[in-house]
């Protein structure tokens, strides 16, 4: 077996990475043509990632232009702990307000712990301003490190 294959994760141990991760670093082609990187919350649904964001934000306009990114995420301090998943996507950007509320929320509860009518009421007032993003992965990469046993 290569040492490639050797670290490469499992489809649940990728599932289990990402809901172990808060942060999704995405990547879209830029007006100059050049990667623009930006930091994103999530949440997991049916295997894909999904958020929202500003509906006049750079991203959006990014892919509303081109509907594809590639998102990374990482882990591990030192290189024998290191961990690893990107995934290219398609990127679907949804604009209807009841469902980019909902997205909105699972959001908000994933990262603040909270959840309810008071929640609710404060992504809703803010879905007006934004849009979901619903990550496809058509291809995904990963890798972890500990695998090596601390041999590489």
């Amino acid at each position: 077996m290569s040492r490639r294959a050797s670290i490469t994760m499992t489809t649940d141990e990728v599932r289990a990475f990402l809901e172990e991760q808060r942060v999704v670093t995405v990547a879209t082609i830029g007006p100059n043509g050049r990667p623009h990187l930006v930091p994103l919350w999530f949440v997991v649904e049916d295997g894909e990632l999904v958020g929202w964001t500003y509906r006049a934000s750079q991203k959006v306009a990014n892919l509303r232009r081109k509907p594809e990114a590639t998102v990374q995420l990482e882990a591990g301090e030192t290189y024998d702990q290191l961990r690893g998943v990107t995934m290219e996507c398609d990127v679907r950007l949804v604009e209807e307000r009841a469902e980019v509320a909902r997205i909105g929320a699972a959001v908000a509860a994933r990262y603040s712990g909270h959840s309810g009518p008071e929640i609710d009421a404060l992504v809703a007032a803010q879905a007006v301003k934004r849009v979901g993003l619903r990550f496809a992965p058509t291809s995904v990469v990963s890798w972890d490190h500990r695998k090596l046993s601390g041999t590489y």
